[in-house]
Parts: structure tokens; C-alpha cells; sequence
């Protein structure tokens, strides 16, 4: 039995102990509530911002409700910093921890990433400098988070665009000490390895074979925007709001030749198409699981 078989020590109720079954999923978006309730779709999983639904009420709330009754759920943050220099927000904590309490997701992500300073909140994924330091400050705020929220949690890998010069490691070997540390897992996003690693000239591949592999247990697949920097070199934007692209469908088979099937979420928060469309790259994600680990048994859960 290998480590990313083995059960994950999860508070948090029977569902959040279970985890996700190893199919694709979508983000669930206000466009598409009506219609899901009504079709039924046969689908892994929805996933939702969890700042999207800080409230105590509303239709967010009667609609996700009636949702999470018929189909695995998984939150995902968007705002608590976690790269941060100031400390984290404990109401927004306290929010968050409601929320999971509430709807006992399946998993819980956030972002390796800062979005805040002091009291301004800057509305972004922002990069950080990886040295000692920083690994201090985040390695002590993933611990309050999952000692505030009892769960571990699921740092995703960023998708930048600009690099700190007095970095001393590694993106991947500060991830993988993150890891270590903390025991937190982690949240792929495929896409971002791709854009990050067009960004700075890296083989993609090379990076994934460097991340701590065993502690995934969730992939993330979108897709991105193509500009020009200052110099003239390709840039691509983390946009959400195109297909996946080609190219990240290609290291996604290549990421599943090395961990086998995976929970995959097809991000999409621009320009949202029908649901059938992303139910379809839903589909594609499970045709691509089943040719790298045979049939998915529809039972089976990465724990």
C-alpha cells in the first residue's frame, strides 16, 4: 500500500474522512444551479469558493444545499494568505471553519500564495521569495490553519509571473518542505505548472517530477490567456476563462503516468460556458484517468 493509499488522519465527519472519488469535477457556478438540480449530472464533484459563501443565508446557500445532498463536495479558498507577512485573519478563519462545518466538504485548498498586507487586500494570487524565512511564516500559518479547521489541507502550487531574486530554493523544494513540515498535501493545478514554467523558461515535466508526488490528492485543470512582456517573450495569464488548453491536457496525461488516477477539477470563473461544455472536459479528464490507471471503480477514493 503506498502513502497516497492510505487513509488521511481527516476530522471533519464521514464524508470529509472518505475523500473524493477519483473522477472529474467543476466548479459550480450560479449559472448552472438550476440545471443541475434538474438533470441530475453524473459527475465526481462540484467545487466552490469558499469566500463566495461567508454569509449566513441567501440563494447561494439554499442552492448549494440541495446540491451537496446528491454530490461530493470540495471548498476552495481563495483568501486567507497563507504567504502572507501579517498574520492570518482569525474571523476569516472562524468563517471558513463554519462554512466546512456546515457543508463537510470532502477536501479543503488553499493557495501557496499572499493576497493581503496589513489591512489592504490586494485582490490577487501574489508570488513569494522562497528562503528560510518565508518558509518559517508559512509553514507556522498551514499549521494554525489546519489546527483551527481540523482537517489538512491542500496547498496548491501557484501559477506567476514574476520571480524574488533573493530566493536560495526552489519553488519545488520549497513545496516539498512545506509538505514535510507541515503535513499538509497537495493540490496540483497542472495548468499553473504550465504557465509558471512558460513564464520562466522551466521544463514542466522536470517540475513535476520534483514536487512530493505522494502528498497530491487533488488536480486542477483550466485554461490561460497568451500575451507579450516588455522583452517580447511569451507570457501566459492563469485566466480561467478559455478550455484547457492542448497543452495542458498533454502534461496532465503525463502527471497521471506518474500518480495514476486523481480527482480533477475543470476550473473555469471567466467567461462560463453552458454546463454540458464543462461537464464534457469533466468526461475527457475520466477517459484520460481510465487509459492511465484502467477502469476508475466508482467506490474507490484517493484517501
Amino acid at each position: 500500500m503506498t502513502a497516497r493509499d492510505s487513509a488521511i488522519p481527516l476530522a471533519g465527519g464521514a464524508a470529509a474522512a472518505r475523500g473524493l472519488t477519483l473522477r472529474g469535477g467543476v466548479g459550480l457556478k450560479p449559472e448552472h444551479f438550476r440545471e443541475i438540480l434538474e438533470t441530475r449530472p453524473d459527475i465526481g464533484f462540484f467545487e466552490i469558493h469558499a469566500e463566495n459563501y461567508m454569509v449566513a443565508g441567501g440563494p447561494f446557500h439554499e442552492y448549494l444545499g440541495r446540491i451537496r445532498q446528491c454530490h461530493a463536495l470540495s471548498i476552495h479558498g481563495v483568501g486567507l494568505s497563507i504567504g502572507g507577512e501579517s498574520p492570518l485573519d482569525l474571523a476569516h478563519l472562524d468563517r471558513l471553519a463554519h462554512l466546512l462545518d456546515r457543508y463537510q466538504p470532502e477536501s479543503f485548498s488553499e493557495h501557496l500564495a499572499w493576497a493581503s498586507h496589513g489591512e489592504a487586500f490586494l485582490n490577487d494570487l501574489l508570488p513569494l521569495p522562497y528562503h528560510a524565512a518565508t518558509l518559517d511564516r508559512v509553514c507556522e500559518h498551514v499549521d494554525q490553519v489546519q489546527n483551527h479547521l481540523k482537517r489538512n489541507l491542500l496547498l496548491e502550487n501557484p501559477a506567476t509571473y514574476v520571480e524574488f531574486a533573493d530566493s536560495s530554493m526552489t519553488e519545488t523544494a520549497f513545496i516539498t518542505e512545506i509538505v514535510q513540515r507541515s503535513g499538509c498535501h497537495l493540490l496540483l493545478d497542472v495548468n499553473n505548472v504550465h504557465v509558471s514554467c512558460i513564464n520562466h523558461h522551466r521544463d514542466p515535466h522536470d517540475y513535476i517530477r520534483a514536487l512530493p508526488l505522494e502528498a497530491v490528492r487533488q488536480i486542477h485543470l483550466a485554461g490561460f490567456a497568451s500575451d507579450v512582456d516588455a522583452a517580447g517573450d511569451t507570457l501566459l495569464i492563469d485566466s480561467h476563462g478559455a478550455p484547457v488548453a492542448q497543452a495542458v491536457w498533454d502534461l496532465y496525461a503525463f502527471t497521471l503516468d506518474l500518480l495514476g488516477p486523481m480527482p480533477t477539477l475543470i476550473e473555469r470563473d471567466n467567461d462560463i460556458p453552458a454546463f454540458p461544455v464543462l461537464l464534457a472536459e469533466a468526461q475527457r479528464a475520466e477517459r484520460m484517468m481510465c487509459a492511465a490507471g484502467a477502469a476508475i471503480p466508482r467506490d474507490r477514493v484517493a484517501a
